[in-house]
């Protein structure tokens, strides 16, 4: 019965996983298609994926359709492009000749370009106000700067950082939680942070940033706050012995509040064979996080050979957030914060000194869905909060000047505009299939290095043809949320 039911529940939250990717692009091409209509122009196709169809109608001379890969979609027009997206999928036979229709205005072609980018901002702007009326459940890092964990022998706790110190500012920017921080210093070979201590003091600190597993730079040997949830107790070691269960939350171990599940597991290390006090919350079956009782329990840490680490035998829940304790950004917020965040990569792809970290940080589908899975199975809410970004990169990074994007057919119109004649098509059209080329060469290498980084075929390969780090080692204290695990053992 369990087997049946984690089937179904992986089915499920694949549903929701293809529905939320779905509709992004959808609108997205949605846009295109209705202001085309609009404008009058011939729609030769309308296809949600790529590849050959699994599906498809033809309605009124326009071929609907859906492609057998998920990951992106077209819209056809002959007028606006020569040879559009469908010769590139081998459908070239059924386009409409550009010769044979009345030519279109370029500042409609520009309308219609840009209409994909409004339909993805349109709905993220309907959803930033779902989450921000609903709202959406966070863990700590969501909610404050503090910091979770400094590493004893890192640069950080040689100046003087300590776990329970605020991080206020990084390079001068304010910063109110630790995605901020994590954003500030992802592209940066040094920063200084603005610190209150535990004491209250405050100082700044000159630290120097490593490049971390996904790319980005992280601060050595610092993570953020985080929940030390349970996802299930080892049998027949010391905590399932003490009666410790799934879904407690570790809030104390040996008489100090815990910030992170590294501080804990640093904490367990030190605690070798001695009996410990441990103190968790564990709210009543069904009940809320506000009804949470605390309990203690004794444990006594001891040595796993076999995984070569003191524990008590407690899996955490990497994707656990606090359901009760819900967050509601105002939609503006919201939106600049996605904004931001796309812009701030842009940025730093194209500054020399940080250009070769932002390449090795871009991810692709995999990424995405693998982001996508974890974060749905944490919180639909979550999941609706992560489209709205999505959605607005989805925006952005189309409208850039590139051929074969929305952003370069904008171009090719505002040229059209100025000589007051369109570029040959034959021109434009191999200007954009070179491009196509490239552009889904790169996307192919992106996911290819996603699938090293994030699924376990890249350890499984690794581990073949040579010697492999542990999975402990392969999970950075400051991996962002989506990580590529939901486990990680103590």
């Amino acid at each position: 019965m369990e087997l049946i039911g984690n089937i179904l529940s992986s089915l499920w939250f694949g549903f929701l996983l293809m529905a939320f990717f779905g509709i992004s692009i959808f609108v997205h091409e949605l846009g295109h298609y209705l202001v085309a209509r609009a404008c009058g122009m011939v729609v030769d196709t309308f296809s949600i994926g790529f590849g050959p169809s699994i599906w498809q109608r033809k309605i009124n001379g326009t071929t609907y359709k859906i492609g057998i890969f998920p990951m992106g979609g077209y819209v056809a027009l002959p007028q606006l492009d020569p040879s559009g997206m469908s010769r590139i999928q081998g459908e070239g036979e059924n386009q409409t000749a550009p010769l044979e229709l009345p030519p279109i205005a370029p500042w409609k072609k520009i309308l219609v370009s840009i209409a994909g980018a409004v339909g993805n901002i349109l709905l993220a702007i309907v959803l930033a106000w779902l989450v921000y009326l609903i709202g959406m459940p966070a863990g700590p890092a969501e909610r404050s700067g503090v910091v979770g964990y400094v590493a004893e022998d890192s640069m950080a706790y040689a100046e003087g950082l300590r776990i329970g110190d605020t991080i206020l500012a990084v390079n001068g920017g304010a910063v109110s939680k630790w995605s901020e921080v994590r954003l500030a210093a992802a592209f940066d070979p040094e920063v200084d942070l603005k610190i209150r201590t535990v004491a209250g003091d405050e100082r700044t600190l000159h630290l120097k940033t490593i490049t971390g597993p996904m790319g980005e730079n992280q601060i050595p040997g610092v993570d953020g706050p985080d929940l030390c949830m349970v996802l299930r107790a080892t049998a027949g070691m010391t905590a399932d012995q003490a009666g410790i269960k799934p879904e407690d939350l570790i809030v104390r171990f040996g008489g100090q509040a815990i910030f992170s599940k590294t501080h804990l597991i640093s904490l367990v290390k030190r605690a070798e064979n001695q009996p410990s006090e441990i103190v968790i919350k564990r709210r009543p079956h069904g009940g809320k996080d506000a009804d949470a009782q605390e309990m203690a329990f004794t444990v006594t840490p001891v040595r796993d050979s076999e995984r070569g680490m003191v524990r008590i035998g407690i899996e955490f829940n990497l994707a656990a957030v606090e359901h009760d304790t819900v967050v509601r950004p105002r939609p503006m917020e919201q939106l600049r914060g996605h904004a931001m965040a796309i812009f701030h990569f842009l940025e730093a792809l194209g500054t020399p000194a940080q250009a070769k970290v932002a390449s090795q940080a871009v991810g692709g589908p995999v990424a995405i869905l693998v982001s996508y899975w974890y974060i749905v199975k944490t919180s639909p809410m979550l999941a609706i909060w992560f489209t709205g970004f999505l959605n607005v990169n989805l925006a952005i990074l189309n409208l850039l000047p590139i051929p074969v994007l929305d952003g370069g057919h904008i171009c090719f119109s505002l040229y059209e505009m100025v000589r007051r004649k369109p570029l040959h098509p034959r021109f434009v059209s191999g200007l954009v299939n070179v491009f196509a080329v490239l552009l889904i060469s790169l996307i192919l290498l992106i996911s290819v290095r996603d699938v090293d980084r994030f699924t376990p075929l890249g350890r499984l390969m690794r581990g073949l043809f040579g010697p492999d780090k542990p999975v402990a080692e392969l999970v950075s204290t400051n991996m962002p949320s989506g990580t590529n695990a939901v486990t990680s053992p103590e």
